[in-house]
């Protein structure tokens, strides 16, 4: 989710060496987890979770209950600073051929799946063939996964196989495929189809997140995922689930332990490091997170001690902090704060295939451009964030491959000029005061929010000034966070805000959101622009650095002509923690961190 870990095929050889120097740091060790039943850790989700079926969702909030229940083969060191891919359930990071096509990787032996009733009382061990099929799944057509884009084109002699199962509806998860072999129990041989310098950040993204196929097909729903009964390799397994209101999760008493042994990377670590020092982990036995919408209740039960770590956003950051540090008050209490800027983006867009805001003409255009120059990202930061975010001018965040400080957007903030563009494309204002589409046909913005929380009601409030400032007539609809998210991925919304935290600290994981491939995946604007489309393909063949910088500029001022996306700026992440919470650190690619810190029961 941030940090720069730049990983060219020139240097790649290095960095394996010196991965698995790093990789030191976490080592694993057969045994039963040591994690104490006593610890509970208390948790708090903003907005509910989707599911858990590491196929089958990508909402950051499922993202933390997955990661801890299902292993990739890669992670990220838990201190390092830029941030550092190390082993998981990998021996070592991947052995690479010279011309960057092939992947061999070596998994540890001795990992099992959590006890369950689908193997019949045996021990189940992950192999190389788990994560062949969790990939397979990944590109089955008929499953629509949201995170297919993570492998899509990628792997040698896929697209014929999903070509056939487009036809038959049936995805042959049997049939040998030259891009992903398993030569044994413990190697996976991945050939891909152009070299691909962030491909083992991949392969760490939690979609890829081993399953057992014999789960999937007992437990799996009518679109083919196993949301409710989650089965991995992880430190904790589902014990409770109260969909939209409560999941707990308890240790897996077969978990492997490892010694907590990383290494500072700033003056702030050093406490961490020698709380943790030493400690077989994980400590913490139960993890009991609660759903809160409102924003007022979650920092209501931080304060009366029922929460121990706690997200800051929107209004409650004047409630707790002062100058980006925390108040005397809560320091006073002991109260902890773990404060980066997210490598993420917040930002709105309009569906290109709505008949009213979608398509390339030009009055559609010019309508678009009009509502992005009456809007100020400078007063949405400070109105609605509270001055909790750092504007951006491009979609690639500080902190990421590829972000460039020096970029500046051509959109200009005039509503004057924002009013004088739609007269010029006959957006005119009738006899009601509101301004009707160029046929004639009246003109009105539906803003599709999440849920009605109060942080929902200020956003449209903040919206609808906008629109009344170029007489334009706005209406809202509001839906939980879920159906929310399944309106867009089927291009249902018209107007609608959003947000994205880097899966791997590269550029690549942000252009690729307006990607016409990943329309219904990840594309939520729906947007088509073959230009665009032309030099993202491009950056595809190309190693970060300033060659491929160039073209990401000029797709960033692509995404400005056309506007079919508003970017506004990178949010800081606040982390509340109790004074009993140890060794916490808010780590930018990591969802949860719950494996890697403790509770002291005497606090």
């Amino acid at each position: 989710m941030k940090q720069n870990f730049k990983l060219s095929l020139k240097y790649f050889s290095l960095a394996i060496c010196v991965g698995i120097v790093i990789s030191s740091t976490v080592t694993f060790v057969h045994a039963k987890s040591p994690a104490d039943p006593n610890k509970v850790l208390r948790y708090v989700f903003p907005v509910a979770e989707t599911g858990f079926d590491p196929a089958g969702v990508h909402d950051l909030y499922s993202a933390h209950v997955n990661g801890s229940i299902f292993e990739t083969l890669y992670t990220y060191d838990y201190l390092a600073s830029p941030a550092t891919l190390v082993p998981r359930t990998a021996v070592a990071l991947p052995e690479v051929s010279a011309d960057g096509l092939t992947y061999t990787i070596r998994l540890q032996k001795g990992i099992y799946f959590v006890d369950d009733p689908v193997f019949k009382g045996k021990k189940r061990e992950l192999t190389s063939f788990d994560y062949a099929y969790t990939f397979k799944r990944l590109l089955d057509p008929n499953l629509h996964s949201p995170n297919s884009w993570l492998l899509d084109g990628r792997i040698l002699g896929m697209d014929a196989i999903q070509k056939q199962a487009q036809k038959t509806g049936k995805f042959n998860y049997d049939q040998p495929i030259v891009g992903l072999q398993t030569p044994d129990r413990y190697t996976l041989v991945i050939h891909l189809t152009r070299p691909d310098p962030n491909f083992p950040m991949l392969l760490a993204h939690q979609p890829a997140g081993a399953v057992a196929r014999e789960v999937i097909e007992k437990y799996r729903n009518k679109a083919g995922f196993a949301m409710g009964h989650p089965v991995g390799t992880g430190p904790y397994m589902l014990a409770r689930w109260t969909p939209g209101s409560r999941i707990v999760l308890k240790a897996n008493p077969d978990f492997r332990s490892f010694v907590w042994n990383f290494k500072a990377s700033s003056i702030e670590d050093h406490k961490i490091v020698q709380a943790m020092q030493g400690k077989q982990m994980p400590q913490i036995g139960v993890i009991d997170i609660q759903v809160m919408e409102e924003g007022q209740s979650r920092w209501l039960s931080f304060s009366k001690d029922e929460v121990d770590l706690f997200q800051l956003d929107g209004e409650l950051t004047v409630q707790a902090l002062q100058n980006g540090e925390l108040k005397p008050e809560l320091v006073k209490k002991g109260v902890q704060l773990s404060r980066i800027v997210d490598p993420s983006i917040d930002y709105h867009y309009w569906n290109m295939q709505n008949p009213v805001v979608g398509g390339l003409s030009k009055d559609k255009i010019a309508l678009r451009r009009a509502i992005a120059m009456a809007f100020s990202a400078d007063n949405y930061i400070n109105i609605l964030q509270k001055g909790d975010s750092k504007k951006l001018q491009a979609p690639i965040p500080e902190g990421i491959v590829g972000y460039n400080p020096n970029y500046k957007s051509s959109t200009p903030y005039s509503v004057k000029a924002a009013n004088l563009l739609l007269d010029r494309y006959q957006y005119k204002v009738g006899a009601n005061g509101w301004r009707t589409l160029p046929n004639g046909k009246p003109l009105v913005i539906e803003m599709t929010v999440s849920g009605n929380s109060l942080r929902s009601q200020q956003q449209a409030e903040f919206w609808k000034k906008i629109l009344d400032s170029l007489k334009i007539q706005m209406t809202t609809q509001s839906l939980p966070f879920s159906e929310a998210l399944k309106l867009e991925k089927q291009c249902k919304t018209m107007f609608k805000a959003s947000a994205w935290v880097a899966d791997y600290p590269d550029a690549d994981n942000f252009m690729q959101l307006f990607y016409s491939k990943n329309i219904r995946v990840t594309n939520n604007s729906c947007m088509n622009i073959p230009e665009f489309d032309r030099l993202y393909e491009q950056t595809q063949k190309m190693i970060p650095g300033p060659e491929r910088d160039v073209l990401y500029q000029k797709m960033s001022r692509i995404l400005e002509v056309y506007m079919p996306v508003q970017v506004i700026g990178a949010r800081y992440r606040n982390i509340l923690a109790q004074p009993r919470v140890i060794g916490f650190k808010k780590h930018p690619i990591l969802p949860a961190e719950w494996m890697y810190i403790d509770i002291d029961m005497k606090k």
